[in-house]
């Protein structure tokens, strides 16, 4: 149930099961937040460059935007020493299997060294929350990095993986068999889009956000066999304003970094309605809304 090609897919993608969106949000608080090292390019330039307080400011204006949008903020404490905390996107991945009515995260096996601490924070708050807390299998010695890699298609039961720089193929195949669930993996060829969700934003069932340059031939092949309509980014934009990490709860609302032009007259020219967020402070780390947030049932 792992696609590689678009020649191995063989199902229509009208003809998986449905999935209900997502619909709460999970916000970690910036406390701690800063560049105190380099383990992506966007962060080369700006370790000690944070601005606290504006960071504060950006992510309170980003909590207030979800509210205003009637989607529910469970707010995780950052911890002293995981300046990364606040990327909620990566430490897990959220599941709701709709024929057993049963709600869990998969826990991540993070690349970096300097985020593994992060996971168990993010397992013990899930499961007081009475979500059933997964894991890959202990003898699986592979990276996977949550949300960050791995995004459900909106209304659909069906995986989206990202590989090439952190999770490794190896980890959908567990994935796969874990929650029973078709995954089709798309090759990250750019170093600037290291995750999944830097170049790809499904906005619904039929549309999609990319940056073309963050992918083979093959894999923006398969993104247009998926989705009745591919929105190409301008690669500026996605590449230095991360017009990509962008999210819509709901189909309709697209939550992005402000001053992404191009994109956003292109999602109006879709029928979407951008929201124009300012995450610059995430943006030195390497993040911004979809980094900085995670979608449960």
């Amino acid at each position: 149930m792992v696609y590689t090609s678009l020649d191995a897919l063989d199902f229509q993608f009208s003809d998986l099961p449905s999935l209900p969106r997502p619909n709460r949000v999970v916000l970690t608080t910036p406390t701690h937040f800063d560049v105190e090292y380099v383990i992506n390019p966007h962060m080369s330039d700006n370790v000690g460059a944070v601005n606290k307080e504006v960071a504060f400011q950006q992510w309170k204006a980003l909590r207030a935007t979800y509210t205003a949008l009637d989607v529910s903020p469970l707010i995780v404490n950052g911890r002293p020493g995981l300046p990364d905390m606040v990327f909620c996107a990566n430490q897990t991945l959220p599941f709701y299997q709709p024929e057993q009515d049963r709600r869990g995260v998969v826990l991540s096996r993070m690349h970096a060294e300097q985020r593994r601490e992060e996971v168990p924070y993010y397992g013990e708050m899930f499961a007081e929350q009475g979500y059933a807390v997964e894991t890959l299998p202990d003898d699986l010695d592979v990276d996977f990095e949550g949300m960050g890699d791995a995004i459900w298609h909106p209304g659909r039961f069906l995986l989206w993986g990202g590989y090439g720089f952190r999770t490794e193929p190896a980890a959908y195949e567990a994935l796969s068999e874990l929650l029973d669930v078709p995954v089709v993996l798309l090759e990250l060829q750019d170093a600037d889009y290291y995750h999944l969700d830097t170049c790809f934003c499904p906005l619904d069932s039929n549309h999609v956000l990319v940056a073309p340059a963050a992918f083979d031939d093959e894999s923006r092949a398969i993104i247009e066999q998926g989705f009745d309509t591919v929105i190409e980014a301008p690669d500026e934009e996605a590449r230095h304003q991360f017009a990509c990490n962008a999210h819509s709860p709901d189909g309709k609302h697209v939550l992005i970094q402000e001053g992404c032009e191009g994109t956003t007259e292109r999602l109006r020219a879709e029928g979407f309605s951008p929201i124009e967020l300012d995450t610059s402070e995430f943006l030195k780390s390497g993040g911004s809304v979809f980094c900085m947030k995670q979608m449960i049932w």
